[in-house]
Order: C-alpha cells, then sequence, then structure tokens
C-alpha cells in the first residue's frame, strides 16, 4: 500500500484536506501534517528564527492528524526529516479552496508545501478546486486520489518536478476530462489603500478585485474555464534557457560609456 503524506496551506480543519484524506485512504495509508492556521499567499516559507511544535488534532470524521505552528512546507520539510518515520511514497498538498493558476503558484502555500516535497526527493502534487458554492470537495479528492494512482503506476516523475492540479467545482458528472498544459497568464487587479489610524498615522492595504485570466488555448486557465482538470507539470529548476545564450552575449561586447 502506497504511503500519502498529506498537507495544506488553509489549515488543518479546512473540509479540502479531510476530503482528501479520505479520498486517498480508499487507495493507501495517509498522514497528515498540516498548519494550525491559514497560510494563504504565503509563498515558499521556511522557519529557522523560531522553535516548531507539533501536537495532535482529531478531525471532522474522529481520524487523526498532526498540526504545527510552522508553514505548509515546514509541515512537509518535519515529516521528510524525521517526523514521521513510516516511508513516504507521495506528498499532495490541498485540496485548496481557490485555483492555483499561472502567476499564482509563485503566491501559493499549496504549491510552496508541494515543491518542498520535490525538494527533499519525494513525487509531489499541489491540488486546488475553483471557487464557487457549494464546493465539490468530492470531485476534487477522486480527481486527486486517480493522478496519484496514475503517477505511481508510471513510475513517479523526475527529479525536481511535481504536478499543479486545478479542478473545476462541478459535480464529478460535468468534468470533461484532464488536459496536460502549460502554465496560463493571470492578470492581477491589486490596489493600494491608504487609511489613517487615530493618531493621524497613514497605514495601507493592498486591495482590488479578483484577479481574472488570459484564456489561450492549452494552459491551465483555459482548460478549467471549459471544465477539464489541468494537469501542469511544475519544475524546480526556474532557468530561462532561452535567455541563456542571449544573456552571454551580453558579456561579449564593451560596455558604451
Amino acid at each position: 500500500m502506497p504511503h500519502f503524506l498529506i498537507t495544506n496551506d488553509d489549515g488543518v480543519n479546512s473540509p479540502g484536506l479531510l476530503a482528501l484524506a479520505q479520498a486517498l485512504r480508499e487507495i493507501g495509508d495517509v498522514s497528515i501534517l498540516a498548519p494550525h492556521r491559514n497560510w494563504s499567499v504565503t509563498g515558499h516559507n521556511k522557519t529557522m528564527h523560531k522553535p516548531l511544535r507539533v501536537w495532535s488534532v482529531t478531525l471532522a470524521d474522529g481520524s487523526e492528524a498532526m498540526t504545527t505552528d510552522g508553514a505548509p512546507s515546514d509541515c512537509v520539510a518535519l515529516a521528510a526529516m524525521g517526523l514521521i518515520q513510516y516511508p513516504i511514497d507521495v506528498v499532495i498538498s490541498g485540496i485548496n479552496n481557490r485555483p492555483n493558476l499561472g502567476d499564482d503558484i509563485t503566491y501559493s502555500g499549496t504549491v510552496a508545501a508541494a515543491m518542498e516535497g520535490a525538494i527533499h526527493g519525494y513525487p509531489a502534487m499541489a491540488v486546488s478546486i475553483d471557487e464557487g458554492e457549494p464546493y465539490h470537495w468530492q470531485t476534487a479528492a477522486r480527481a486527486a486520489a486517480y493522478l496519484a494512482q496514475m503517477l505511481l503506476q508510471n513510475g513517479g516523475m523526475p527529479a525536481g518536478a511535481l504536478l499543479n492540479i486545478n479542478v473545476p467545482n462541478l459535480p464529478e458528472g460535468q468534468i470533461k476530462g484532464y488536459e496536460v498544459t502549460r502554465l496560463g497568464q493571470r492578470r492581477y487587479h491589486d490596489e493600494l489603500v491608504i487609511r489613517h489610524d487615530p493618531a493621524g498615522k497613514p497605514y495601507y492595504w493592498i486591495g482590488g478585485g479578483p484577479p481574472s485570466s488570459v484564456l489561450e488555448p492549452g494552459a491551465d486557465v483555459h482548460s478549467l474555464a471549459h471544465g477539464f482538470v489541468s494537469v501542469t507539470p511544475l519544475s524546480l529548476d526556474m532557468t530561462h534557457d532561452r535567455f541563456l545564450d542571449a544573456l552571454r552575449g551580453w558579456f561579449s561586447q564593451p560596455l558604451n560609456h
């Protein structure tokens, strides 16, 4: 039986985490180590300046999990470095309660946890569901379990690779299928909101509306918008290969003073 380590960035009591655990228990053993609080939009954190505490909690279905005051990536690091002694086969982070598409991955604590899994040499997946009420958690959970089985059946992934999964928030029967995609483009509509405290000193909020997407065929945003589960392979190697030769050319010519 494969052994899955699952975590998230929405907190250990998230319904998405519970749905993911329940679906994976049908195909393997599950260990849960997830943050005690919400860490959404925190990127790839690593706690170095204070001790981390870990304790047990009981989830809504009566099952046991571990939680910590650390970040999502801390959860994976703690498990990988010996907190969970039973060998881990796959790290799965999710189910996040909003999509992580295109540029979103640089902000996402969900994706950061999967990246931490890849850093430690594990096959890893980040799983997110599109927004909307009601949430069809079981759709995303069963998609994650199916993809985990596919991953194991095909011998895992290359070193430094991970999968970013985005699932439409639809009943399972309305999902059109799975598409392998590239990262798309997001457009952020952030605004700087300036306010003043009672002493008259300014403080600042970053506000604005939700992001929009460039719906280009072949991209994750396009697949999700059209009812497909988007499966995007990511790499820890963020080198811009096509720019390498042009950049080298900068150093073959003198500076103009």
